[in-house]
């Protein structure tokens, strides 16, 4: 590529997989200021966000802390990065949850870059194919914020044959603490009385704060249910 070459020429004459992250963000912007050319203000944008997937988070007041960003600009990439979540969390219409691994990826995309722990419950049907998702709580993941009320809920409405419970630790570390514990011997209690059965209890983490770089801790594969049975 021509480093004189404008990113609009660039994306005509090469296609879009072949401009930077900053070119695809200059082809947002559109403009710059008197001070920064349009690929420099992106190049800025990108530094105060620390890497690309991180302006899925940004406000509208993040944006606007850029020097050369207002408020028409700030709602384009608002709506863009909107736009980006929606396709990304877009679920398969009938995806086949039957292993940790595929649970875990299943809901990564949810899970990046959250501050809070949020709740998951997926409910699977004999094939273990996913039927129903819902985010039950946001908080901290105890016995009396996972409550099996709660989490058996839409279990029992839609008769699911099992269910995969998880949740994130926004430190990124996914081994359990002792109230992950609790909550999972609780859990599978209940799951007996109820004769749907608790398939997985799973922490979301990440492979960089991983001990095993999967970025997830599965309490069935680490035959961890069967312990607290």
């Amino acid at each position: 590529m021509d480093s004189t070459e404008r990113p609009q020429e660039s994306l005509c004459r090469l296609g879009s997989s072949a401009l930077s992250d900053a070119e695809l963000l200059a082809m947002i912007l559109r403009s710059g200021t008197k001070e920064f050319n349009v690929l420099e203000l992106a190049k800025e944008l990108l530094k105060e966000a620390g890497a690309l997937n991180n302006l899925l988070y940004f406000t509208i007041d993040d944006f606007k802390k850029i020097k050369g960003i207002g408020n028409v600009k700030a709602l384009q990439l608002l709506t863009i990065m909107e736009l980006s979540k929606r396709v990304l969390y877009a679920p398969d219409k009938k995806p086949l949850l039957n292993s940790p691994e595929k649970a875990y990826d299943h809901l990564l995309p949810r899970a990046i870059g959250l501050e809070i722990e949020k709740v998951w419950v997926l409910c699977l049907n004999r094939k273990n194919v996913l039927i129903k998702e819902s985010l039950i709580s946001s908080g901290i993941a105890n016995s009396s914020l996972i409550h099996p009320r709660e989490i058996f809920r839409d279990a029992i409405r839609i008769s699911a044959s099992s269910i995969i419970v998880a949740h994130n630790h926004p430190s990124g570390d996914p081994y359990p603490s002792q109230a992950d514990r609790n909550v999972a011997k609780q859990l599978l209690k209940s799951a007996k009385i109820i004769d749907i059965e608790l398939l997985d209890f799973i922490i979301i983490g990440t492979k960089e704060m991983d001990q095993k770089s999967k970025g997830y801790y599965s309490f069935r594969e680490e035959q961890l249910l069967a312990l607290l049975d």
